[in-house]
């Protein structure tokens, strides 16, 4: 298994597939055709199907400055390795001069047909059962198992995405208008926050999470920076977890970061033995995901047992099964906004509910994450974020 540094990249929405992906591969490409007149580069699967929403084009013309770029869209062809598949072509008037072609894997990452770029094996083990296990013989934590995998470097890695994470609520509570695309979907994160503010506190706390989980949507959403966790999509039910824990319940920003550290680490499982792309598996690998990663990153600080974490993530994830990505005109708007705010709550609820147990269960995360990459297998692709089925087709 990877670092868990692969969950948490620093970018800029709405997409980590269809904008952070394909602008990295985009960069990669450029510098290694640096004679190059121009470009073309075709987008297949899902990539076509929804990449004008998610700016797509933008991003990879963008990245391919000031050089033209022609962008072929052929929706219709489904590649086996992955559907998000990329061919670039540098060009020197007509003529091919290189050709690369590339996947982008979700979460930002990009692949070939062989591996995932910059891939480095850092854990031993690959599974949920393994790792509790562990930490239960050693009497260890699950962020003291991360950090004896990880560099040094860790806690400052992991400090300076909290930063941002924070920084983007903030931004977000800030602005009010309209979001990009056509939609003209009014963001609601302000208004929420202000509303929240007036109500009595048994209500307040959940609304306050909306609110934060709205604010980095909507960022998102708006093409403006964020940390993936462990997607662009999915990028607003962590950190708003943990800010509500942060500002509500007190805890320090050195407990918030060893709670990143085991949410990083129940990602990383679902990354290794399943897909966070919800052009691969639906909704269910991003929002399932994250709500997975923020139920146990906030059971840790409320001081669960490994057995209730991995019961509060097993949850999140569980009770997010089969969940579609069908955006509406291949926006990340609706439904996906409103998702971040529903799966913080989810969280909050499924740590709750580990809480009150003794952490004994049936289905592990292990099985349940099993069952989610099958039945993202089984979804067709008109709900696998190609705005070609269910809430996208609905008038």
């Amino acid at each position: 298994m990877e670092s868990i540094k692969k969950i948490f990249k620093i970018g800029y929405g709405p997409s980590s597939s269809h904008t952070m992906g394909p602008h990295r591969a985009a960069e990669i490409f450029k510098e290694r055709t640096p004679d190059a007149s121009g470009y073309r580069v075709t987008l297949y699967g899902s990539l076509a199907a929804t990449g004008k929403g998610h700016f797509t084009d933008k991003t990879i013309i963008d990245a391919l400055s000031p050089k033209p770029t022609e962008i072929v869209w052929k929706p219709e062809i489904q590649h086996e390795f992955h559907t998000n598949a990329m061919l670039f072509e540098s060009l020197k008037g007509e003529e091919v001069t290189d050709q690369w072609k590339i996947y982008s894997i979700g979460g930002g990452e990009i692949a070939d047909e062989h591996s995932v770029m910059d891939h480095e094996e850092r854990y031993e083990e690959n599974s949920m059962s393994e790792i509790v296990k562990l930490v239960e013989k050693y009497g260890m934590n699950f962020w003291e198992y991360v950090e004896k995998h990880e560099d040094a470097d860790l806690w400052d890695f992991l400090e300076e995405r909290w930063k941002v994470m924070q920084s983007t609520i903030e931004k977000g509570l800030q602005n009010d208008g309209v979001l990009p695309g056509g939609l003209y979907v009014k963001r609601k994160a302000t208004q929420y926050y202000v509303k929240a503010r007036s109500y009595k506190a048994s209500l307040q706390g959940r609304c306050l999470v909306s609110a934060y989980a709205l604010a980095t949507a909507e960022e998102n959403a708006s093409g403006g920076k964020i940390v993936t966790a462990p997607t662009c999509g999915s990028s607003g039910v962590l950190p708003a977890v943990l800010y509500h824990l942060k500002h509500n319940h007190d805890y320090s920003d050195k407990f918030i970061l060893k709670a990143m550290a085991t949410a990083g680490l129940f990602g990383n499982i679902i990354r290794t033995n399943a897909s966070l792309s919800g052009a691969e598996v639906g909704c269910q690998g991003e929002i399932g995901s994250a709500c997975a990663m923020a139920a146990a990153a906030a059971n840790q600080l409320f001081g669960g047992s490994p057995q209730q974490i991995e019961y509060a993530a097993e949850m999140g994830l569980e009770h997010h099964l089969g969940l579609t990505c069908d955006p509406i005109c291949g926006l990340v708007q609706i439904p996906c906004i409103e998702r971040n705010a529903f799966a913080a709550l989810r969280a909050l609820d499924a740590n709750l509910f580990a809480m009150m147990s003794d952490g004994k269960h049936l289905i592990s995360f292990d099985k349940v994450v099993k069952t989610m990459n099958l039945t993202g297998k089984d979804l067709p692709s008109l709900y696998k974020e190609t705005a070609m089925g269910g809430l996208a087709i609905v008038e």
